[in-house]
Parts: structure tokens; C-alpha cells; sequence
């Protein structure tokens, strides 16, 4: 088999893993009916979530059984990556708060650190709201979108046009979640403008999640998934304003990410050695 066969076949077996465990999980927690974190739904709610490791674990097993190298896109977790990781936290946290205050000048709804301590002291303390917030997303799904999925589609196209792909097939793999009672996506409702934008959403961070694959390796697309989204919660960003900027300025942040690091590859890839003309044959 070839490589392109061995990446083909390797995309198409990870996505029906992740697609098929996730959405089977999440079938049974719309059919329980209760909150998502709440027994007994927490249970295939909470499994629904690691669909993307699941897939991962299949790919590394079949990968280690055939004795098949790792893609060429893969990227290990440099040691400079420990100092870009705390960096890459930073960035996505801030093109959120950036929105949430540009939509408060704007007179969208104020931000409130007194909301953001009581979400905390609600979810049990700062160590359980790090700690859930760490699991559910960015532990359960980066090892498989950014670990598993995005080497094997750089193999296949661009770094954008892969961010691009593999940001729609993450927002598609969404869905189920907007029938779950509790969860966010249930909140905003699918056939609104704020659960339009969500599903949007997951594109730039989709691309903002790549960049920090292509510095940290997992560790910094989970970095980036964490700071996002625990900032989206103690923000607590629910109205179509903020949701929309935010959107906005991570999409703007991602390209100009991915074009500086694509021009500074292009800068340190050496030129050809000339060859002689030669008359061309026809």
C-alpha cells in the first residue's frame, strides 16, 4: 500500500471511531434526557467526549501493528515547545477577552469578574474548574484532531487548507451536543444565530489549534483549546456580540499566525543549487 493509501485509509477509520462512539454516546444521553453533567447522562455525555482519543488509540494500535512510521507531519513535543506553551494559553485567552470587552464598549454585555468567581467557586474550586476544563475538550479531543487527524491531511494539502477541513469536520461533530439538556450548544439552540456562530466558531480555533501543533506539538493545541474555552466559560460569553467578535479576532489572529510562520519556513528552507541549461526535449 502507499503512503497516500496508508493517510487515505488512516483518515477515514479515525473519523468513523470518533464519529461513530461520539455520536452513539451522545445519542444515549439525549435519550437519558437529564443535564449533561448530571448522573446518570454525565456518564455517555462524558464518553461522547473522548470519541477523538478513541480514534487516536485505533490509529496508534494499527500504526504499531503494521510497523508503520509516524506521519511526516507529526510533530514531537520540542523542548521549545514547554516555553511557547504557556505563550500559545495566553494568546487564546486574550483574543477572547478582547472580544468581550470590545462587545461591552460596544454595548454588548459587561464583563464581570464577580460572575467569573462565582462560576469557579460553583464548579467546586479552581482545581476542579481547571481540572474539568482541562478534560472535557482539550485532553479528550486534542489528541486526536491535532495529534491523529492533522498530520495525516498535511500530508495531503496546506497547512490552512487543512485547519480549514479539519475545522468544519470538528464543528459538524459538534452537532449532537445542541440536543444534550445543559450543555452550552443546547443553550444557544441550533437554529439561532448564536448557535450558528459556535458552530463558526470551531473554524478559527481549528486554525489557532494547527499553529500551536506546528510550535508545541499536542501539548500546545491543548493549550490553546484550554485557554479558550475556560475563558469563554468565566467570561461567560452567551449573547451574539461578544460571540461574533470573538470569532472575528481569533479568525484574524489564526491567518496572521500562519502566514508569519509560512513566510519564516519559506525564509529558512535553502534555495536549489543552480543546474546548467540544458536544451529542453520535446
Amino acid at each position: 500500500m502507499t503512503t497516500e493509501s496508508r493517510q487515505k485509509s488512516g483518515i477515514v477509520l479515525f473519523l468513523f471511531v470518533t464519529f461513530a462512539t461520539a455520536w452513539a454516546s451522545w445519542g444515549v444521553a439525549i435519550l437519558l434526557g437529564g443535564p449533561a453533567m448530571s448522573p446518570p447522562t454525565v456518564i455517555p455525555y462524558l464518553l461522547g467526549a473522548f470519541g477523538p482519543m478513541f480514534g487516536a488509540i485505533v490509529i496508534r494500535l494499527r500504526r504499531t501493528v503494521r510497523r508503520q512510521p509516524a506521519p511526516a507531519h507529526s510533530v514531537r513535543l520540542p523542548l521549545i515547545g514547554l516555553l511557547w506553551t504557556p505563550v500559545l494559553l495566553v494568546v487564546a485567552a486574550a483574543t477572547v477577552v478582547g472580544g468581550a470587552l470590545i462587545a461591552q464598549q460596544l454595548g454588548g454585555p459587561p464583563v464581570s469578574l464577580n460572575s467569573a468567581l462565582t462560576l469557579v467557586q460553583m464548579s467546586g474550586g479552581p482545581l476542579t474548574f481547571v481540572a474539568v476544563m482541562l478534560v472535557v475538550g482539550p485532553l479528550s479531543e486534542e489528541f486526536g484532531w491535532r495529534g491523529t487527524l492533522h498530520p495525516r491531511l498535511r500530508g495531503k494539502m496546506g497547512r490552512l487548507f487543512a485547519g480549514l477541513v479539519l475545522g468544519i469536520i470538528w464543528s459538524i461533530w459538534h452537532l449532537p451536543l445542541f440536543f444534550v439538556t445543559g450543555t452550552v450548544q443546547n443553550a444557544f439552540g441550533l437554529l439561532t444565530f448564536s448557535g450558528l456562530t459556535y458552530l463558526l466558531s470551531v473554524i478559527p480555533m481549528a486554525l489557532l489549534a494547527a499553529y500551536a501543533y506546528d510550535r508545541a506539538g499536542v501539548l500546545g493545541a491543548v493549550a490553546v483549546h484550554f485557554g479558550a474555552n475556560a475563558t469563554m466559560s468565566l467570561v461567560g460569553v452567551t449573547e451574539l456580540l461578544p460571540q461574533a467578535l470573538i470569532v472575528g479576532i481569533q479568525a484574524v489572529v489564526a491567518l496572521l499566525l500562519l502566514a508569519v510562520h509560512r513566510d519564516r519556513e519559506k525564509a529558512t528552507t535553502p534555495e536549489p543549487a543552480p543546474r546548467e541549461l540544458v536544451p529542453a526535449h520535446r
